[in-house]
């Protein structure tokens, strides 16, 4: 919603004169659902049925597209019209500070179009209507933190509600172009105001997430403890384990938010920020590694070095080499912990920057599209194996489950 923004030509930087904030947001996304496809290609080829995992209807006939083929076309659809409105932009705004802001309208329009792929049926140009559908109504009971029960999805809702922690940041963006472009005299492609609408709404954005998966982790601790057969699944200390995984991000969030509104120097609240960024960054590291992923690393020595399997790691190893393994781990710690560019004041000047803001947000898109392959095998093989681990509420029979086409 273009407007009177000549005071806020000059703190346009060359980035975002080129990529303002909604086609940073519009791509983000685009790369969310290629990264998708990618992960059931893969997977595919490695024999591991994703669709049975999260309960997605499967094909019928070979005559259909499989699911990754369809996952690829809707990402190629949304990339081209996406392309086409930047295009459009490029011409109409020139990279002139006052035309990026009055024009602001053509990425929001894209923002709109991106949204109306995802909720009305065109069968010719993307997925089916029953796979979105499939996905609105998962996406509306995981966004109230609801779980659906094992044999009707439940992993498909976790794995959707973890994969909103990580585009919490983008999730926060969207709300901060809405914001500008709604706001009188505002523009979605000014200099991003990430105080838009208080200092309580961007922060209360990102929190959601976590919030989601805190919630799921209850309700699965309750599922547990009002089991009949207690003594099979444990008592439930792995969920609320898991509950206080989430519950340290909280802390993060309130610092950050108080740290970016603070007057002056403030060395005691930028420690106590240190330390909590530090607690969630390991905390998630050690879970990813020892429970979302059952490797061995952080075992007892006996386990850790048995000889039935690499150092670290486990027997079955469907995804890759144990090498790629190694080298996940090592990327997933480091990933976890960008944050400490922070404590170097050069290095802090780089991450104000809106180039810098979107590259890390791609780096935690990208660490979560890798996360994901190590997940879903992992539940694969916890769901094909005949030692399964305690405190876990399992998929059930899902081989001898017939599947109807929705397509």
């Amino acid at each position: 919603m273009g407007g009177d923004q000549t005071e806020t030509e000059p703190q346009l930087d060359s980035f975002s004169l080129t990529f303002p904030l909604p086609y940073r947001v519009a791509c983000i996304v685009i790369f969310a659902v290629w990264g998708w496809g990618a992960n059931l290609h893969f997977l595919h080829i490695r024999r591991i049925d994703v669709p049975s995992l999260i309960r997605y209807p499967g094909r019928s006939s070979s005559a259909q597209l499989t699911h990754h083929h369809s996952t690829y076309r809707l990402a190629s659809f949304l990339s081209l019209t996406t392309a086409l409105s930047m295009i459009i932009f490029w011409i109409f705004a020139g990279r002139d500070p006052q035309k990026v802001i009055d024009y602001d309208w053509i990425p929001m329009t894209n923002l709109l179009v991106l949204a109306a792929l995802f909720a009305i049926p065109l069968r010719k140009l993307s997925v089916s209507h029953h796979g979105r559908s499939r996905l609105l109504l998962t996406l509306r009971r995981v966004s109230v933190g609801g779980l659906a029960e094992a044999n009707n999805g439940k992993f498909g809702d976790i794995l959707l509600a973890d994969v909103l922690t990580s585009y919490a940041r983008v999730l926060a963006d969207l709300f901060v172009c809405l914001c500008m472009f709604l706001t009188s005299n505002g523009s979605a492609t000014a200099r991003p105001d990430r105080g838009c609408g208080g200092d309580v709404l961007v922060p209360l954005i990102m929190a959601i997430p976590s919030a989601i998966r805190l919630r799921q982790c209850l309700i699965e601790y309750g599922r547990v403890r009002s089991a009949p057969l207690r003594d099979a699944t444990g008592w439930g200390g792995q969920h609320l384990a898991n509950a206080a995984k989430y519950s340290t991000a909280f802390p993060v969030i309130i610092l950050t938010a108080l740290l970016r509104n603070q007057q002056g120097e403030a060395p005691g609240l930028f420690r106590a920020w240190v330390f909590a960024s530090l607690v969630n960054s390991l905390y998630s590291f050690y879970w990813d590694v020892a429970k979302d992923w059952d490797l061995t690393l952080f075992s007892e020595e006996r386990e850790r070095s048995s000889p039935d399997h690499p150092f670290g790691l486990r027997r079955r190893l469907l995804v890759h080499k144990p090498i790629v393994y190694y080298a996940v781990i090592a990327l997933d710690l480091a990933l976890r912990c960008t944050w400490v560019i922070k404590l170097n004041p050069s290095l802090d000047q780089i991450s104000s920057l809106e180039s810098t803001i979107f590259f890390l947000q791609l780096c935690e898109v990208f660490r979560r599209w890798v996360w994901i392959f190590f997940r879903v095998e992992t539940e694969w093989i916890r769901n094909t194996s005949t030692g399964l681990p305690v405190d876990d509420i399992l998929l059930g029979d899902f081989q001898g489950n017939k599947y109807e086409d929705e397509d």
